[in-house]
């Protein structure tokens, strides 16, 4: 910067933040991870998943030896974990619930982690991630109904729509209070504009040129299928379709 170096320092371990090749770097840095463990691995930047089908306590015992390989890397690379926050989620009623271990500490269960930004429960359903999505909406609407009001509807779908539509097609709501809830947002939000206040819900979406929020999720469905059968997104088709 302006002429001048930092002096050189040795890295002994992980990878320097705020660089331009950090990003890089880590991906190189980490590359291996998984390598040797036969569950499935979901890597994103310091936050990584280990994933397996448990029914028997064979598998149960696989999964520990794959978290053990894990621990191993970490100890051999200089990038312990940090067991306090590692926790284990057992899904499915006939789960064996098996007591899993790293660096010779029991790992905690839990039953709803929020990942990058998604509530996930241990039942895979969605109302608490609803509830909490509508809380953060209500909210901002709340700051922006003392905003100039020739502006609230720009200002709804910039600052109050994304939080309720925030990685929607990973939990789409299924339950009608949480659909209804949702929807209750936007009629709140359009009822505000001045010269709305008693038309009905539908005629105020037509003279505003919006859909309904369960209109625009099927929508998001559709594209996020085509997506996928159209291998823009890089997932098992296999997985998720049948066939006919």
């Amino acid at each position: 910067m302006n002429g001048k170096f930092s002096e050189w320092r040795g890295v002994t371990s992980g990878v320097p933040q705020g660089s331009v090749l950090g990003p890089i770097l880590c991906n190189l840095f980490i590359n291996d991870l998984e390598k040797g463990v036969n569950s499935e691995v979901a890597k994103f930047a310091d936050d990584t998943k280990l994933l397996k089908i448990v029914k028997t306590k064979a598998d149960c015992d696989e999964l520990q030896k794959d978290l053990t390989k894990l621990s191993d890397w970490t100890t051999k690379w200089q990038m312990k974990c940090n067991v306090d926050k590692c926790k284990v989620m057992h899904i499915g009623k006939n789960n064996p619930n098996y007591t899993y271990n790293m660096m010779g500490a029991n790992l905690a269960t839990t039953s709803q982690e929020k990942d990058l930004g998604v509530i996930v429960d241990s039942s895979l359903k969605t109302s608490t991630q609803c509830a909490e999505a509508v809380k953060k909406a209500n909210r901002m609407l709340g700051i922006i109904k003392k905003g100039i009001e020739n502006i609230l509807l720009p200002l709804y779908k910039s600052m109050v729509r994304p939080h309720l539509e925030y990685c929607i097609q990973m939990w789409s709501p299924h339950l009608k209070k949480d659909i209804l809830a949702l929807e209750k947002v936007q009629k709140r939000a359009t009822k505000m504009i001045k010269g709305l206040e008693r038309v009905p819900y539908e005629e105020r979406l037509k003279r505003l040129g919006l859909f309904s929020l369960e209109k625009r999720r099927l929508r998001g469905d559709m594209i996020e299928v085509y997506k996928i059968m159209s291998d823009v997104e890089k997932v098992d088709k296999e997985k998720l379709f049948i066939y006919s």
